[in-house]
């Protein structure tokens, strides 16, 4: 595509250097190191590092032009805009044909229960015969097609790349998850939202977000994003969770029809005759489009929340009710959420990716409602993130634990002695221990645990890796879990 074309979204621009004739692009990049002979490279500023310093080795990788925020003087066609951010995204919209335009895109925010969302609508859509793609926190995924992902949600170069791809590949469906630091960075500027899906909001990311009104407003971004008319051919819906107390402030941040889920008699989809177990949940879902009771393998009340917003959602994008029973009902659970890990053992073991302090009650409430006999758990905190919830989490595990145990999560940069010395000091009860290596931890836990325990091991759940400074080790805690259970049994 020619550059002209290309920057023709911008409404304002200044060249700094122009061509004799003006230069055809290949693709459009970012990282300075991936740059290929004919491409457009964007000078991003980021947290760590400006795109701007690498602009020379773009162009001495092979850059056609350049899109920055100031003159470089650098001997190529260089466009320069008040906020390349910003233009990325309208030029990549442009670039890759505006692909989220041509098919339904869903997006789900919140907290907790983003992840099991999306694969509950995947296996919704699915059991319709109807391809889907997934953009989230485990993977990418095109059909049965699975690729990493960098960031819970990535840059929008990433996104309209991918959406173009899925589409190619007859993606009838593509589903994403939206972080609060996409939405606040403009990582999702030129994503055409059909359906916005809120799970709920509790403490997270104050190590990024001011206060608990910043982060509500930035997940309000993607409800406000629903655009502020109407079309009749492609309709938009926001599907929020009526039992959150921020679903006011939500249902007021967009101008869409607002379809509230959860327990409230007023909502529009809800639960009812609900019973929880230790080996699933049943219950009514009441809906506009009629009732039917579902006995699904989930586990907690937690997950009848998110199976409420993913019907809520597919009852708004036209599928059946019989359709999302079969779906909920054949959905095994999703990875690192609740998974059990069982290898013969008289007691249970159970990862979950549990960080926050609410997603950990609600894990150690429901094992609590079904445990026969003691409770441990693994615990730790991500460094690098918000200090605030540290205490929260231990005080969380200690009021629902027999015993806890706490450990090192993802220190990344911090000491893990700190984040433990953070978790601990104001903590009264004694019932716990502090093992600083997370292996160890896991193993005396399972050391510990007789017949009819659970042991919970919370806090990476799907994760394969531990950051240790800038380095990621292997390190997964189903794993780690399966070797302890095998070692106890010799």
């Amino acid at each position: 595509m020619k550059l002209s074309e290309i920057i023709s979204v911008l409404p304002f621009y200044d060249t700094a250097t122009l061509a004799d004739n003006d230069v055809e692009i290949n693709d459009i990049e970012i990282d300075s190191k991936k740059v290929k002979p004919g491409d457009l490279f964007v000078c991003i500023r980021g947290f760590r590092v400006d795109g701007h310093d690498f602009a020379a080795e773009a162009i001495y990788n092979g850059a056609g032009a350049i899109l920055t925020e100031r003159n470089l003087n650098l001997f190529v066609p260089t466009i320069i805009v008040p906020d390349t951010s910003r233009a990325l995204a309208m030029i990549t919209a442009k670039f890759f044909d505006f692909p989220s335009a041509k098919l339904p895109l869903i997006g789900v925010t919140g907290t907790n229960g983003k992840t099991t969302t999306t694969y509950l609508l995947e296996t919704i859509f699915n059991q319709l015969q109807v391809k889907t793609g997934i953009i989230g926190t485990i993977q990418l995924k095109v059909g049965n097609e699975t690729y990493p992902v960098p960031n819970t949600t990535p840059n929008a170069l990433f996104l309209q790349k991918t959406i173009r791809k899925m589409k190619e590949k007859n993606v009838s469906v593509a589903i994403m998850e939206v972080s609060s630091h996409a939405l606040d960075m403009g990582r999702v500027y030129g994503c055409d939202f059909d359906i916005a899906i809120f799970t709920n909001l509790t403490q997270d990311h104050l190590d990024y977000h001011k206060n608990m009104d910043d982060y509500l407003h930035a997940k309000s971004l993607l409800f406000a994003q629903l655009g502020n008319t109407y079309d009749n051919g492609r309709k938009k819906f926001a599907v929020i969770n009526m039992d959150d107390p921020h679903y006011e402030k939500l249902k007021r941040s967009t101008a869409q029809y607002v379809i509230p889920y959860g327990n409230n008699h007023d909502a529009l989809v809800k639960a009812k005759n609900i019973r929880l177990d230790i080996t699933g949940t049943s219950f009514t879902l009441d809906a506009p489009i009629g009732n039917v009771h579902v006995n699904s393998k989930l586990i907690g009340m937690f997950n009848v929340y998110n199976m409420l917003a993913a019907s809520a959602a597919a009852i708004a994008a036209g599928v059946p009710i019989s359709i999302i029973k079969s779906a909920l009902e054949i959905i095994p659970g999703v990875s690192g959420r609740f998974e059990p890990v069982q290898v013969g053992q008289p007691f249970a073991t159970i990862v979950d990716y549990a960080h926050t302090p609410d997603s950990l009650e609600n894990v150690l409430q429901t094992i609590k409602d079904f445990a026969k006999r003691n409770i441990y758990v693994v615990v730790g905190c991500g460094g690098d993130r918000d200090r605030t919830k540290r205490p929260l989490m231990a005080a969380i595990a200690l009021k629902y634990a027999d015993y806890a145990i706490f450990t090192s999560d993802n220190p990344r940069t911090e000491d893990p002695q700190v984040i433990l010395d953070d978790m601990t000091q104001d903590l009264t009860d004694t019932h716990y221990d502090v093992v600083a290596d997370r292996k160890q931890a896991i193993f005396q836990a399972v050391y510990l645990a007789k017949e009819d325990d659970i042991v919970l091991i919370a806090g990476k759940g799907h994760e394969t890796y531990q950051q240790i400074g800038n380095v990621k080790y292997k390190f997964d805690d189903r794993e780690i879990a399966k070797e302890a259970i095998l070692s106890k049994g010799k």
